[in-house]
């Protein structure tokens, strides 16, 4: 499965690689969301560091996991997005919904 999962006191970090599309979108979101409902993390934090392609598929992860996120009084953080997914994400208007930064970067914003 391209997720691994890392979970502390207070954060869930999923660290995706190759590609999110409607072939993988569910799997990358039932690991996800396991994590996330055992834990209770005040943060989700999805590194796309790895991610080579992601069409609208992957914008509904994200938008699924911000919702998921939100109804348990947390928040979501975008890490490491390449160029690509960065211009599919704020085509679709997803830095207006969250904290999103690129270490290497700078701001995903």
């Amino acid at each position: 499965m391209p997720v691994d999962i890392d979970i502390d006191e207070k954060s869930v970090t999923a660290y995706i690689s190759g590609e999110i599309d409607h072939h993988n979108a569910g799997a990358l979101r039932a690991k996800i969301d396991e994590a996330v409902e055992m834990s209770y993390p005040e943060v989700l934090i999805m590194d796309f560091g790895a991610v080579t392609f992601m069409d609208s598929s992957g914008i509904g992860l994200v938008m699924g996991r911000y919702k998921l996120m939100r109804d348990l009084c947390g928040r979501i953080i975008i890490e490491n997005a390449p160029r690509s997914i960065k211009k599919v994400m704020r085509m679709a208007g997803i830095e207006k919904l969250l904290s999103a930064e690129n270490k290497k970067e700078g701001s995903f914003v």
